[in-house]
C-alpha cells in the first residue's frame, strides 16, 4: 500500500489518551459521591471524546439539558492535564522514524479540538515533524464527514487518492473512503463501536502499529 502521506487518528491511534481523558470524568463521579471507572471500563469510549466518556460515566446523553455543562467543565479539567500519562502506541516511534526516513509527509486528523491537537503533539516531540495538525473545529466539519482529510491532503500537497488514512473508529474509515483515501483500521486502538473492525470496510486492518511499516513498504530506520 504504497502513500504519499499518511494520516493519523489522534486518540485510540497515534496515542493512548485514554488515561487522561478518564481522570476528569472520575473527578466529577467523586465529586458526586461515585466511585471511579477502571481505565478500562472507560477506554472504549475514549474515541468518542466527551460524548462517549460523560455517557457513560455520569449517565448523561448528548441530548440531555445537563449535557452541556458537564461538557464544558470536562473540556476545562481535561485542558489543564492534557498530556500526563498520555504515551504513542508501542511501535508508533518506529512507524513514525519510517515514515520519516521514507519521505513519506505525515500528519493528524483528529475530532478533538485543534486547541488540543497541537499541544498533545508538541509535548509527545512531533509537532515539529508533523506536516499537518488538523481537530475537528480546523474546517467547518468533523468526521465522517471527508472535509477534514481532504483538507490535510490540500494542506500537505498530495492527492487524497495517494493519501492513507489510519483509525481505530469505524468513523475514521467512513471519512477515509468519502475523501478518496485508502483506509487501515487500528484494531489495536480503543474501537469503541459496536460493529467489529473487521467489518469496517477498510483497505486493511493491524493489530500493531508495527504492522503498517510493511504495509506501507517501508524499511525501519
Amino acid at each position: 500500500m504504497p502513500a504519499a502521506a499518511v494520516f493519523f487518528d489522534l486518540d485510540g491511534t497515534l496515542a493512548d489518551t485514554a488515561a487522561d481523558l478518564s481522570a476528569p470524568v472520575n473527578a466529577m463521579r467523586a465529586e458526586r459521591g461515585l466511585e471511579p471507572l477502571a481505565i478500562e471500563i472507560l477506554r472504549p469510549f475514549a474515541s468518542m471524546g466527551a460524548r462517549g466518556l460523560i455517557g457513560r460515566a455520569l449517565g448523561v446523553a448528548k441530548e440531555h439539558a445537563e449535557f452541556e455543562p458537564l461538557r464544558l467543565d470536562f473540556l476545562a479539567r481535561y485542558e489543564r492535564e492534557i498530556c500526563v500519562r498520555t504515551t504513542l502506541f508501542d511501535g508508533m516511534s518506529e512507524v513514525i522514524d519510517a515514515l520519516d526516513a521514507g519521505g513519506i509527509r505525515w500528519g493528524v486528523v483528529s475530532n478533538k479540538f485543534e486547541r488540543f491537537v497541537r499541544p498533545i503533539l508538541g509535548q509527545l516531540g512531533l509537532l515539529a515533524r508533523s506536516a499537518t495538525a488538523i481537530g475537528g473545529d480546523t474546517t467547518a466539519y468533523a468526521k465522517p464527514h471527508p472535509e477534514p482529510l481532504l483538507h490535510a491532503a490540500r494542506s500537505v500537497g498530495v492527492d487524497p487518492g495517494r493519501c492513507v488514512y489510519v483509525g481505530d473508529d469505524l468513523r475514521d474509515i467512513e471519512s477515509g473512503r468519502a475523501a478518496g483515501m485508502r483506509t487501515v483500521a487500528a484494531a489495536y486502538g480503543y474501537c469503541g463501536d459496536d460493529t467489529p473492525p473487521a467489518r469496517w470496510g477498510a483497505d486493511a486492518l493491524i493489530t500493531s502499529p508495527c504492522e503498517l511499516i510493511e504495509l506501507l513498504g517501508l524499511r525501519r530506520a
